[in-house]
């Protein structure tokens, strides 16, 4: 299985993306949070045993029926009802929930903070200062390790990207020397990952682990007029060698477009989706596609 979760009618909806099918997919799990929660972010353990997810002020794990299992509580509480959104991810190996706590913009008095869990009892096995004062984080998995990658969204202040792994109680925590790329995607054999400028002026494709970059794009490169066309943060890969790039714009009427782009070495293809869609890229060929009117995944296979 490989699951996604998302947020329907307050209730945490799982769904497989590894079955084979397309158009809109029905969740294999719909999991109630605790009276009174509410849930940030969310994950599901591939088992459908329990769901984990983020509340401004708590980290929780329920089980199917929506039982409390454990609630790990940020401390001091805050009552900042905007600006930090604590986000969590279940690791490859289903043992360790990862959680990023803008704990500065929630006006705890203390830096940002990364933390390993223990899933199963919602220990904490590892903790980590970083030197951001970020709204919220993405975290994605490296596909072919242990390792957790970390994008701290700084708002106009840019974009810091962190990986970590756990050796025994001690987080093993590397910074990006950069303050201006927003984290896109990882390759799915985990060679590389994929950045876009904070500025939204090119993408760039990094090598694992180091962040070299391998190639990078800017905005003409598409044949756009990079005063007047911005590279969207979105995308990904559809495969070791392919991803997908997302150009924004507005026609003269003021309404917003998006183009997406196959690359492929030299060759770029056109790859539509309509406007008001996002595009997230699963491997295999194969990309997810949502929108605002239905809240299931709808799965494509493009050619």
């Amino acid at each position: 299985m490989q699951i996604i979760t998302r947020l329907v009618d307050g209730r945490i909806c799982a769904y497989d993306l590894a079955a084979d099918a397309r158009g809109v997919l029905s969740p294999v799990m719909v999991c109630r949070p605790s009276p009174d929660d509410a849930v940030v972010d969310h994950a599901v353990a591939v088992g459908l045993q329990r769901a984990y997810y983020t509340t401004l002020n708590a980290v929780v794990c329920v089980t199917a029926d929506g039982a409390e299992a454990w609630r790990s509580q940020f401390e001091p509480q805050s009552d900042q009802q905007h600006g930090h959104r604590p986000s969590c991810v279940l690791s490859l190996d289903k043992r360790v929930v990862w959680v990023y706590r803008p704990d500065a913009m929630a006006g705890r008095n203390r830096p940002d903070q990364w933390v390993a869990l223990d899933a199963e009892t919602g220990a904490v096995i590892a903790q980590a200062d970083l030197q951001t004062v970020g709204h919220g984080g993405q975290q994605l998995l490296h596909p072919a390790s242990d390792q957790v990658f970390l994008d701290v969204g700084e708002g106009q202040d840019g974009s810091v990207i962190y990986r970590a792994s756990l050796a025994g109680a001690r987080m093993d925590l590397i910074g990006y020397p950069w303050e201006n790329r927003c984290l896109i995607g990882l390759s799915p054999d985990g060679d590389q990952f994929m950045t876009v400028h904070h500025e939204q002026a090119d993408i760039a494709i990094h090598t694992y682990p180091d962040g070299e970059v391998r190639f990078a794009l800017s905005v003409d490169a598409f044949g756009h007029d990079p005063d007047e066309i911005y590279v969207e943060w979105c995308g990904g890969y559809l495969s070791p060698d392919t991803v997908i790039v997302t150009l924004t714009g507005e026609t003269e009427d003021e309404q917003e477009w998006f183009r997406h782009y196959r690359q492929y070495g030299p060759t770029r293809l056109p790859f539509y989706i309509s406007a008001g869609q996002s595009v997230c890229l699963l491997a295999e060929q194969t990309a997810r596609v949502e929108s605002g009117s239905n809240p299931g995944p709808r799965i494509i296979r493009p050619v």
